[in-house]
């Protein structure tokens, strides 16, 4: 390989470099003696120029303009020195062509790479530079590897325009702007680099950049360790190969690097950004650990942000960012905060040692928790306010010094979620009707759920023990809705109902409570229906004046006293029950509807009450008007089924059977009638327990907002247990056109709730045939389950004007056989579109009539006791 040898003294060939590499043919080495050489190089062929005796032994120092310039090819410049004529200008530049520079210095001036530049510096290092140390523009594909830039004035790496190097082990250091500045639409990868005591952030980047930072140490900064201010856009995440992990289809991506020690936000990501951070730590940062805003989205996994001064984790704006398996801990504010219109959602995260709370949410954010551990924090475990929501599911708080979680003024649903070791365990007030399903609190200083003035809470499966106070307190004016609560174990009284509230308490189990089981506050209308109540210090039941609660089916038990009433208290006890009570002031009572066989569930006989007999309830079918083929229906599926219950009685299995019905009709034809006879009379063959009729419709089945419907169709459903469910306007569940309607939902707990009940319940389910038919084919559950359907003729004339008759004997009026043959020829002309009610018009005629009669009887001078009765012709109105 040919050589020229480049010298200041005599005997060298070559006095400039310049000029050897002039001479120089493609693949010469050019060799340079030790010195100073002032002179502006150009390299543009594939020459090798090195430092003969090595590194800091050879100085390029540019005369003016840059001191090295590369139009192309691939030269090596290896271990010179090279300087600027001023640190303000670039002192090697490459604009086009692969050269490497191994081993060099650049200490005065930048290295600026443009065009389709793709320079390799290996080992190489800039210093005193001013503007930047390293600028990447253009189309550059620069490979920077073991490099170093310290002591610039201003930004130590810039990439912009659509460069892309590939950056390692990259040390920038003392540098008085940004460490590393990416902009444009400029990207690279950036691998184990380290940036440190910088002016400004560590790392910026902006408008449409994404880079790729690879286990990168941020560390010492003035102002944040990452700044991300992208420009704004709609770029979907997509599901990358190799990890399965969801990843921007453009944007910046961080994977196991560090940011400690900033002087401001450790990270900050807001514009239009959208950030993934894998397998990294923030730690010490100046303000808060990492804040979100703007229209920014992150996405954090495997992190730890902690000792923040500020929030750990903060969220604003119009942000969304999700944090999967990532540490919020020690931080100066909260854990987690989120104001403006954020929607954040942690994963298996842990919020633990904030100087306040754990987790705020505020403004009209939308937040959500998941198999998150709350613990060890000065202030409330969760706070949400203003118009706030919350989601939390399988979320543990513990060792909280006020309240573990308060809902003040937003929203909540809470599934599964265990406050211990709180001074309260739950507060809510609020407008909104927060939802707390299957969630336990245990082991707080004072009341284990609080539910405010004027809120209504619905809590579905909650257990709520060792409280120093009240285990269940619901204030003034509630309106709250309990189900299947346990609460055990209180120093107060297990469940308080505040003055002036109407809760509803279904299914409540009390026990051990060092006060009373329930406390019922003054002018208090509550419903406690099939609540069981034991081993109360005080009595089971307190009654406030003047309170008139509903007590059904309630049990009190293995307590010294069952009931206190204050002055003027008025309860109200339907079928309850006391059992090992030293006092008793409560009136025991049998089922006082429908009782089955004269027996009631214990088995014992009650005198007091005639049992119906089938034969008693298919006469009161017989009576009513019309619906022959209803009726013919019903009384063969009575006789099937006296025969299914006397092959059980025998031992007999049973023939496969649905007893659920479809009643296919228009309004006013008998449908609500015919289903609460059909529950008396199943009542009466002992195949259902009371055979009583609840009544539902989609306003009591479907919820307001996700999570919210099956709890309530559950709590309905449970409420018809024993006796018959119906459904009226059944195919308002699946509205035309919305499959995503929330109706669905309902449709399927009930499907579920019949498979797992079957022989509890009767559900019927009503409406306009047609629309049955939609509804019965939307859920294959369902076509299973309601195999028969019974039609519901419109009533004929001569049957309205019989409705009428029967009205008039029960309210002791008389129809004269000339309004009776008025009203035939009324009932035919009247019109018989889509409203029309068939006996409800009937009951409506007869209530005009009784109006029209009793004003034509005021105006009559003397007035007989007939006269009061008999409803003649002119007391029919006149159709339209």
């Amino acid at each position: 390989m040919p050589w020229q040898r480049v010298s200041t003294s005599a005997w060298g060939t070559h006095r400039t470099i310049g000029a050897a590499v002039r001479a120089a043919a493609e693949g010469s080495t050019v060799s340079v003696q030790p010195g100073e050489y002032q002179e502006t190089l150009v390299l543009d062929k594939d020459v090798t120029v090195i430092a003969e005796k090595g590194p800091d032994t050879v100085r390029l120092i540019a005369v003016r303009g840059p001191a090295l310039t590369v139009h192309g090819g691939d030269a090596v410049v290896r271990d010179l020195t090279i300087e600027a004529a001023t640190e303000d200008e670039a002192a090697v530049v490459v604009r086009d062509g692969s050269p490497v520079f191994e081993g060099c210095r650049i200490d005065k001036g930048r290295v600026e790479i443009a065009g389709d530049g793709a320079p390799e510096l290996r080992s190489c290092t800039v210093r005193e530079a001013a503007g930047t140390g390293i600028r990447l523009t253009g189309n550059a594909r620069a490979v920077l590897t073991d490099c170093s830039v310290t002591g610039v004035r201003g930004d130590g790496l810039t990439v912009d325009g659509a460069a892309r190097p590939e950056v390692t082990g990259l040390v920038i250091d003392r540098v008085t702007g940004r460490g590393l500045y990416v902009s444009g639409a400029a990207g690279g990868l950036f691998a184990g680099c380290g940036i440190s005591r910088t002016g400004a952030a560590g790392i910026e980047v902006t408008d449409a950049a994404n880079p790729l930072l690879r286990e990168c140490r941020v560390h010492d900064t003035r102002a944040e360790g990452v700044r991300v201010d992208g420009r704004e856009a709609a770029k979907a995440l997509v599901r990358g190969e190799a990890t399965g992990t969801a990843v921007p289809a453009s944007g910046i991506r961080l994977e196991r690097c560090e940011i400690l020690r900033t002087g401001a936000a450790g990270m900050t990501v807001s514009g239009g950004a959208e950030v993934l951070v894998l397998g990294c730590r923030v730690d010490e940062a100046g303000g808060s650990g990492v804040t979100a805003d703007g229209a920014a989205r992150l996405r954090i996994e495997d992190g730890r942000i902690t000792r923040a001064a500020g929030s750990a984790l903060t969220v604003s704006d119009t942000a969304g960012v999700t944090a999967v398996r990532t540490t919020l801990g020690q931080s100066g504010g909260n854990a987690l905060f989120v104001f403006g219109q954020a929607e954040t959602t942690l994963d298996d995260c842990e919020l633990t040692d904030s100087a306040f709370t754990a987790a705020h949410c505020g403004d009209r954010t939308r937040t959500r928790l998941q198999n998150c551990r709350i613990k060890n924090c000065p202030e409330h475990g969760i706070r949400v306010t203003e118009d706030a929501v919350l989601l939390a599911e399988d979320v543990t708080v513990e060792e909280v010094r006020m309240t573990g979680l308060v809902v003040e003024g937003g929203d909540a649903l809470l599934r599964r979620c265990t406050v211990s070791g709180a001074l309260n365990g739950v507060h809510l007030e609020t407008e909104h009707r927060p939802l707390l399903e299957d969630c336990e609190v245990s082991g707080t200083g004072r009341t284990g759920i609080h539910v405010g003035p004027g809120t209504t809470a619905l809590l579905h499966g909650c257990r709520v023990s060792r409280t120093g106070s009240a285990g269940i307190f619901l204030d003034e004016h509630n309106a709250s809705q309990l189900h299947r609560c346990e609460v055990t174990d209180t120093e107060g009284t297990a469940v308080v109902v505040w003055a002036d509230s109407r809760p509803q308490l279904r299914e409540v189990t009390v026990a051990r409570s060092a006060k009373n089981g329930c406390y019922i506050g003054d002018r208090a209308q509550p419903l406690l229906e099939d609540c069981d109540f034991s081993a109360t210090e005080f009595p089971a039941l307190y009654v406030g004046a003047e309170a008139t609660p509903l007590l059904r089916r309630c049990l009190v038990h293995d307590t010294e006293e069952d009931l206190t009433l204050a002055e003027g208290a008025a309860p109200e006890f339907e079928a309850c029950r006391v059992s090992e009570v030293g006092h008793s002031a409560m009136p025991e009572q049998r089922p006082t509807s429908m009782p089955v066989k004269g027996v009631d569930e214990e088995g014992d006989g009650d005198e007091g009450a005639r049992a119906e007999t089938l034969e008693d309830l298919l006469a009161e079918l017989g009576h009513l008007v019309g619906l022959e083929r209803v009726k013919h229906e019903v009384a063969s599926m009575a006789k099937l089924m006296r025969m299914v219950a006397r092959r059980q009685e025998a031992g007999l299995a049973p023939p496969p059977l649905s007893r659920h019905l479809v009643f296919a009709g228009n309004p006013g034809t008998g449908k609500t009638t015919v289903a609460r006879l059909y529950g008396r009379i199943l009542a009466a063959l002992g195949l259902l327990r009371h055979g009583h009729l609840v009544e539902a419709d989609r306003g009591a089945l479907v919820g307001e907002y996700v999570g919210h419907t099956a709890p309530k169709t559950t709590a309905v459903f449970r409420r018809a247990l024993g006796g018959v469910l119906f459904i009226d306007e059944a195919y308002a569940l699946v509205p035309e056109g919305q499959s995503t309607d929330f109706g669905q939902e309902a449709i399927s707990t009930l499907v579920k709730l019949m498979e797992d009940h079957r022989d509890e319940v009767v559900v019927i389910v009503a409406g306009y045939p047609d629309a049955m038919d939609r509804f019965v084919d939307s859920n294959p559950g369902l076509a299973s389950r309601f195999t028969r359907t019974l039609t519901f003729d419109d009533y004929a004339s001569e049957e309205l004007v019989l409705i009428v008759q029967r009205q008039a004997e029960q309210h002791q009026y008389q129809l004269a056989d000339e309004t009776c043959e008025l009203l035939l020829r009324y009932f035919e002309d009247l019109g018989r579109g889509e409203g029309f009610g068939n006996g409800r018009a009937a009951r409506q005629v007869f209530q005009r009539m009784t109006e029209r009669h009793a004003e034509r009887v005021s105006d009559l001078a003397v007035v007989e006791t007939g006269d009061l009765t008999l409803v003649l012709p002119a007391d029919v109105p006149v159709t339209a």
